[in-house]
């Protein structure tokens, strides 16, 4: 597939009202490159691209519009490859991440880290030890991902506790993995939140976004809600 013809192609799948209803959710910089078409039609893209010579494209292929750039990191994911390439990949992506919506559709295509947690766990450290936003975030949500249950979610919570970058949306990723951290196992995560050291905002967008989870009982919620700073 040439560039100009992912062009097309990508325009032929734009929505107008999908356009209007997520770029209102993205920070107008972002919004402003966007065509609006939703991500079952990119990953079904990324396959096809996937298929055919990937490296190249990734190498070559524009990145004019958001869902370029989506496409790209969706396509490491959909790739045969080891896991010693993705990685190499994957490390290439991570500067190209500047919305949450490229990161966060990145990370959950990224399933291959199921069969080898250990060396992605490990490849993963830097990013959560960054002050920058969008390396902290990419880790943050790979951990939730992929790391918020036995035998990783004590050490998952330690790393969310220690996370260093101050902007908004690596620290809204922090929370999010909390309250992942709590549905899938409560007792470790509320005996973490007894001495959590997260900002108090951070720690209080926790309680509200495990408040929000049907997972959690109503009596379990009335105890996270009182715990509030």
């Amino acid at each position: 597939m040439t560039n100009e013809e992912l062009e097309v192609r990508l325009k032929s799948m734009a929505e107008p009202e999908y356009l209007k209803f997520s770029g209102g959710l993205m920070p107008s910089d972002a919004a402003q490159t966007m065509l609006g078409v939703r991500l079952p039609a990119l990953r079904q893209l990324a396959k096809e691209l996937a298929g055919g010579d990937w490296r190249k494209f990734l190498r070559d292929g524009p990145e004019n519009f958001l869902e370029e750039t989506m496409v790209k990191g969706m396509t490491i994911g959909c790739a045969k490859a080891e896991p010693e390439e993705k990685l190499k990949y994957i490390q290439w992506f991570v500067p190209k991440i500047t919305s949450w919506s490229v990161c966060d559709s990145f990370c959950a295509g990224l399933k291959f880290t199921k069969k080898c947690p250990e060396m992605v766990w490990q490849f993963l450290q830097p990013y959560l030890r960054d002050t920058r936003e969008f390396y902290a975030r990419f880790g943050l949500v790979m951990l939730l991902d992929y790391f918020s249950r036995e035998p990783y979610i004590k050490e998952a919570l330690r790393r969310i506790d220690a996370v260093q970058a101050d902007g908004f949306y690596a620290q809204m990723a922090a929370a999010w993995a909390v309250s992942v951290c709590y549905v899938h196992e409560p007792q470790v995560t509320m005996d973490y939140l007894q001495h959590s050291s997260l900002k108090d905002a951070t720690f209080n967008k926790s309680l509200q976004k495990i408040t929000e989870s049907r997972r959690v009982s109503p009596e379990e919620k009335a105890v996270i809600r009182r715990m509030r700073r």
